[in-house]
């Protein structure tokens, strides 16, 4: 099988050698990317600098290559230009190297014409129809058509549904007059960040890459190689789209499943928890999956519906995704009715009743509210009439939510003894690690439990219900 890039370097050359003896050979821009990604001269450019462009942009800068950051946020980028960061697990003393190896940011798209590969990693919402809203990579894509030149290699990372790449982000370059594959080369590699996770990081994740053409994948794939531990080439965009939003649903239907029996072992007197646990001794054929409040992130509670929005255009209705998004959709409202129950064991009604909210962010031991459950729990709350206040270690001050714009801005209030003395309710949203549950228990009258995180509190248990 033929290398393309090897065949354009040698189309070249034959070309020039026909011509005078003495006439420079042309080397074409796909040879010329190569060996500038090879030699990690290549100039990377990364649009969207938030919790998976600004890992990236790190991993490319550990690697050695100069990394320039876009994004359309002026605060971010001041931040970085000082050396500062505004992610959790990613220390400023890691922006200082990042700066001392060639990194910088900006908010002048003008200047993409600077970078030799340009990923785009911006934010894939859902309307308010729960449609596909691709507003932010559109304006990327149309930024990089401004400024697209000869030899550069356009990326997008963003999760989307199958034929994006194609359909989308193609026709807005073509508009620059250039030749995909010949002239410029474009190719979609999803992203698989896991923020907080210390097993795995952008570079030990490995990278599933889909071409625009041959020359496109292959030139994306000795990018990735430089910098992450595999990567896996597929034949094109669209298995790569599909690859991500096949991940993100296969959690998701799952997790739908374990709260749809959380409801019925519930009902049924059975720990839907101890359950989990016993069946994840059998050592094959099973994978644990754990029921929560509602889906949380800027994936599982998203993509699904980027899968259904599309099947409905090829005349298909995705049933099984649907119900899956309906359960999960569901469990604010369950959390609330068990919390509703409690009060009442307890002759309290909700209206007037002080509950804490404990963990804003939507998983353990990071600092993203993005579609947190906990914003809904707060908003069911509020209409219901209960004084809600919050405590996130890793969330000083809750940021306004583009579906949840009337929400007041609240401050994480102090976790005291006195604090929990006062409260009626305390209701634990994300099991963060800082927390001391057998103090929380301790201190509180009454603990709704939805991340089973007081599983190991002995004393006072009579105080908790696992919702």
């Amino acid at each position: 099988m033929s290398n393309p890039l090897v065949d354009h370097a040698s189309m070249e050359k034959e070309s020039t050698r026909s011509g005078r003896q003495d006439e420079q050979v042309t080397v074409s821009p796909a040879a010329e990317l190569l060996q500038r990604l090879l030699q990690r001269r290549a100039r990377v450019g990364i649009i969207g600098l938030g919790y998976v462009g600004l890992p990236l942009a790190r991993t490319f800068s550990q690697a050695g290559f100069p990394v320039l950051g876009f994004d359309i946020d002026p605060t971010k980028v001041e931040k970085l230009l000082r050396g500062e960061s505004y992610i959790g697990h990613i220390p400023a003393a890691v922006i200082t190297e990042m700066q001392r190896k060639g990194f910088s940011a900006t908010s002048d798209f003008r200047r993409l014409s600077e970078v030799d590969a340009i990923l785009i990693c911006v934010p894939t919402p859902l309307t308010e129809a729960r449609e596909p809203d691709l507003t932010f990579v559109i304006n990327s894509v149309r930024a990089v058509a401004q400024t697209l030149r000869r030899g550069q290699l356009v990326i997008l990372e963003s999760t989307t549904y199958p034929r994006t790449t194609r359909d989308v982000v193609l026709p807005l370059l073509a508009q620059a007059g250039l030749q995909v594959g010949q002239d410029y080369f474009l190719a979609y590699s999803p992203e698989r960040e896991d923020p907080g996770n210390p097993r795995f990081s952008t570079s030990s994740i490995p990278k599933v890459v889909g071409g625009i053409d041959p020359t496109s994948g292959e030139l994306a794939a000795a990018l990735y190689r430089q910098v992450v531990v595999e990567v896996v080439p597929v034949s094109s965009p669209e298995v790569a789209e599909a690859c991500k939003i096949l991940e993100n649903t296969y959690r998701a239907v799952n997790i739908a499943l374990v709260n749809e029996l959380k409801v019925l072992y519930d009902r049924m007197g059975i720990d839907v928890w101890e359950v989990i646990e016993a069946a994840r001794t059998k050592p094959f054929g099973f994978q644990a999956f754990y029921p929560g409040p509602g889906l949380g992130g800027h994936c599982i509670p998203i993509d699904p519906f980027y899968l259904t929005w599309i099947a409905r255009k090829y005349g298909l209705t995705t049933r099984f995704i649907e119900l899956a998004g309906e359960v999960n959709t569901a469990m604010p409202a369950y959390v609330v009715s068990k919390l509703t129950d409690a009060l009442n064991e307890r002759a309290k009604p909700v209206k007037g009743s002080r509950i804490l909210l404990l963990g804003m962010a939507y998983k353990k031991d990071v600092d993203d509210p993005r579609e947190s459950p906990g914003f809904e729990l707060l908003d069911l709350l509020l209409k219901k009439g209960a004084i809600v206040q919050y405590n996130d270690p890793h969330i000083p001050v809750l940021p306004r939510m583009r579906h949840w714009p009337h929400l007041r801005p609240l401050h994480s209030i102090p976790l005291t003894p006195e604090t929990l003395a006062t409260q009626d309710c305390v209701l634990i949203v994300t099991d963060h690690s800082a927390y001391d549950y057998a103090w929380i228990v301790q201190h509180s009258r009454l603990v709704i439990d939805t991340r089973n995180a007081t599983r190991n509190v002995t004393v006072g248990r009579e105080k908790i219900v696992k919702a």
